[in-house]
């Protein structure tokens, strides 16, 4: 059967039974868009930029385990992609970009509307590919979602020049692909295993480090049954929360430059600890030499093998699949005669306990200022937990982080590793795409809540009904906090005092706006909002208090067991 490559592409895409696809036309992809407008198996969703594109099919990726999938033009239209495809790389979320290039013949001509697609993209993807030959296509897409998906997940981008999409060729997609040079290992060593057993049941003071792995994979159900089994405690990574319950009793929070400091002072006290699915980066452990002043034990479980002993070398590296490593552990352990010494776990419990009787997230709700620790507490109490919580990047991500408890994966959708001011609002539209009925809420700032605010008008179009949190505080609160605990209180450019009235700004694109002064209004103002407007976008304006700063905090260099702790209030 003789088929365009713009076909090919269309067809490709529905034998992956890709659902939606995010994008903008432009010139270099025309040819695949008068075919995608020819089928109605998937749909299109048009947002207004690319960036935004990249973003809602992350977060459609992020919140759904299947791979989100973004169409975009040459020259422009893929430099603007850039952001989105660096973000979903930094937190390894699987997804296929398909990019638009000018014909083959003016490669390396200067022409209209022509960049290097490979070059720029080569640091921030897992892989890509120019395809040359129409009778590529079909196998490179093949291999698309294959390398995305498997291993260590990660954006793929396949850029197709607009000649090869108006030349034909047969056409049959490959219903398995192997490749000789790609074979990432999923079953873990069982000798490592077996030590690691051994290392878990003789620790005096356990902990259990989980990360995002632990989402991506979909390892949460094992974690928490190993947890169980043990009786360990547990702390999360910003990337790894809800990868085990936060109400649960043995859950510390998570740890890091803004975890609780039960979660930090036990990471850094513990004999022995299991990092599982998560890389030691700087936000988690601080100064590598502060963590390691204390002699532990460290076993680290990772699909990525480049991602052991990276920062901190380990005792028990364990390459794999986190869930087939899980259930292998989990097998020995019940087979195992030995068991945790229980004086010496009750002992390590008493400690943790006396560190959790810091309540190192305390703040104080007056009467006159809205604290947005409050309105986050509020948020939780309202949607009784069960929200899809997307956030930008900043003070209020850290908060949504504190104190949103998310007992379940893929309900916490933000930028980690790249932190990417304005994802909030694509995340939460490709949210809402993947999980058609879930409430979904987007916590955001003044700042980042501008830099992809054109998405009210693709919010509208398919009639999202997202509930945007904005926590106004009229600064960019992160460099604000910076700027005063380590830059003598100089503000230079983190004033924000041109903004606009988001109330008429959410209403001139179609929406509902509410602006909220007042902390006796904010449980009524989200209570309307997820009742009253439950079927339409509300956008929230909360002005809140502008000197709050995000507690605990570990300083820049500094070591787990540093940490600035709130004033006494």
């Amino acid at each position: 059967m003789q088929l365009t490559g713009a076909e090919i592409v269309i067809r490709c895409l529905q034998e992956e039974k890709v659902e939606y696809v995010f994008g903008y036309p432009g010139g270099s992809v025309l040819f695949i868009y008068d075919e995608l407008f020819k089928q109605d198996k998937f749909k299109h969703v048009l947002v207004r930029h690319e960036q935004a594109a990249v973003h809602a099919a992350d977060a459609y990726s992020r919140s759904s385990n299947k791979i989100g999938v973004c169409l975009v033009t040459s020259g422009p239209g893929v430099t603007n992609a850039v952001t989105g495809i660096a973000t979903a790389h930094m937190d390894s979320v699987p997804m296929v970009i398909i990019s638009g290039q000018v014909p083959t013949a003016y490669i390396g001509q200067d022409a209209f509307q022509e960049c290097d697609t490979v070059g720029i993209t080569r640091p921030c993807v897992k892989h890509n590919f120019l395809v040359k030959d129409v009778r590529d296509l079909a196998i490179t897409l093949k291999k698309a979602f294959y390398i995305a998906k498997t291993g260590r997940p990660g954006p793929v981008l396949v850029d197709i020049p607009k000649d090869i999409t108006n030349q034909k060729c047969e056409f049959e997609y490959p219903k398995t692909i192997t490749m000789r040079s790609y074979n990432p290992v999923v079953k873990g060593h069982s000798g490592q295993i077996k030590k690691a057993v051994q290392m878990l049941l003789e620790a005096k003071r356990p902990m259990i480090y989980a990360g995002g792995g632990v989402i991506l994979s979909d390892a949460a159900e094992k974690l928490a049954k190993l947890a169980r089994s043990l009786g360990y405690p547990v702390t999360n990574t910003l990337m790894g929360l809800g990868g085990y319950p936060a109400t649960d009793k043995q859950s510390l929070g998570m740890l890091g430059m803004h975890g609780t400091y039960e979660a930090n002072m036990a990471m850094q006290n513990c004999d022995v600890l299991i990092a599982v699915g998560a890389r030691f980066d700087d936000r988690v452990i601080g100064n590598p030499a502060n963590f390691a002043e204390i002699s532990r034990k460290i076993i680290h479980i990772d699909i990525d093998p480049s991602s052991i002993s990276k920062r901190v070398k380990v005792d028990v590296p364990i390459v794999g699949n986190l869930p087939d490593v899980l259930d292998e552990l989990q097998k020995l352990l019940e087979s195992s005669a030995g068991v945790p010494d229980p004086k010496a776990l009750a002992a390590w419990w008493k400690q943790i306990d006396e560190w959790r009787g810091k309540k190192s997230l305390k703040y104080k709700q007056g009467k006159e200022i809205i604290m947005p620790q409050y309105v986050v507490e509020k948020l939780y109490e309202v949607t009784g937990g069960e929200a899809f919580i997307t956030s930008d990047v900043g003070q209020h991500q850290m908060w949504a982080a504190q104190y949103y408890k998310f007992d379940k994966p893929r309900r916490w959708i933000n930028s980690g590793g790249l932190g990417t001011m304005g994802v909030g609002l694509p995340y939460a539209m490709g949210v809402r795409f993947a999980n058609p009925k879930a409430t979904v809420a987007c916590i955001t700032g003044e700042g980042s809540i501008q830099m992809n605010i054109q998405e009210l008008s693709t919010a509208k179009q398919f009639r999202l009904p997202i509930k945007i949190i904005n926590l106004n505080n009229r600064y960019l609160g992160m460099v604000r906090q910076w700027q005063q605990m380590f830059h003598g209180n100089r503000y230079s450019e983190s004033y924000v005092d041109a903004l606009p009235d988001f109330v008429k700004l959410a209403e001139a694109y179609g929406h509902v706006g509410m602006k909220i002064e007042r902390p006796a209004d904010v449980e009524p103002a989200l209570r309307e909002a997820f009742t009253k407007h439950k079927n339409d976008l509300v956008f929230m304006d909360f002005l809140t208090d502008q000197t709050a700063n995000v507690y605990p905090m570990v300083a820049a260099g500094k070591g787990l067991s540093e940490m600035i702790l709130a004033e006494e209030l």
